[in-house]
């Protein structure tokens, strides 16, 4: 690749506004990148999707940000697209992608009861990507697993002003430690970029004795880590959020988006 102008921007890759949570860390690293942030609203959730349709849409979808934006980087900021999609839309494009994967590694390093829950989407949680990480960093560990599209749904609405109902919190929190050993939890993994967006009512209903962890700030520095050297603006311009066009749900309004530096929303 050549090197890239100062003003390609980072693309970051979402179902929906999940991928925030990695454009934080992110903007924290490299404060003057320029942003691009899409959203796949029309494709929204993802976890309901088959592995084959994700295959399919999201390297296609990828390719179309890439020929309208020109990004310097790709982050898949999405659980669900990584573990399904990551090694297709490599094929498919030629600059450096990072994708996103449960903190599985870590929260093993964390653990003092031997026993890690993995909260995620349907689709990441039955993932063999998932089987793969566990039997590698957690080979001496119970990881339990479940998937709560319900907190998708919440971390949307509590983003756009919406209160959360505790309930949806206590079902999905209930869907790891009612499984056998599931009273032994002591770190759950958030496998999805959306449910940090929910870390304080997570954290307040799964109690002081459990450390929630996600791999955000680990994806920040492999961002800043591709792209050390590279020339950047000299100042911070306003991101760019795009959304795919979904007559169900449209985009959030703006004074949402802009904490993480998205100053216009555009639709495609």
């Amino acid at each position: 690749m050549q090197t890239p102008a100062p003003d390609a921007p980072i693309l970051f890759f979402d179902s929906g506004l999940g991928g925030l949570t990695v454009l934080g860390p992110t903007r924290a690293l490299l404060p003057t990148a320029p942003i691009v942030y899409a959203a796949d609203y029309a494709g929204l959730p993802y976890g309901k999707k088959s592995d084959a349709e994700l295959a399919a849409r999201v390297p296609a979808l990828l390719g179309r940000l890439v020929e309208r934006y020109h990004p310097r980087l790709a982050v898949i900021a999405c659980n669900t697209a990584s573990t399904i999609a990551l090694a297709h839309v490599r094929a498919a494009l030629d600059l450096p992608i990072v994708g996103t994967v449960p903190a599985i590694k870590p929260a093993s390093e964390l653990t003092r009861s031997g026993v890690i829950g993995v909260l995620g989407t349907e689709a990441t949680v039955r993932q063999p990507y998932v089987d793969d990480l566990s039997a590698k960093f957690a080979r001496d560990k119970t990881v339990l697993r479940h998937g709560s599209p319900e907190l998708v749904t919440a971390a949307e609405s509590k983003l756009r002003g919406e209160p959360v109902d505790p309930a949806t919190i206590a079902r999905a929190l209930a869907g790891l430690t009612d499984q056998a050993g599931g009273d032994a939890i002591d770190v759950i993994v958030l496998a999805c970029t959306h449910f940090p967006l929910l870390q304080d009512e997570l954290q307040a209903a799964a109690g002081p004795g459990v450390t929630l962890i996600d791999g955000a700030a680990g994806i920040a520095r492999r961002i800043a880590h591709l792209t050390q050297g590279q020339a950047w603006p000299q100042t911070a311009a306003p991101g760019i959020a795009v959304f795919t066009r979904s007559d169900e749900r449209p985009p959030p309004p703006l004074a949402a988006l802009t904490p993480y530096g998205i100053g216009r929303i555009e639709t495609i």
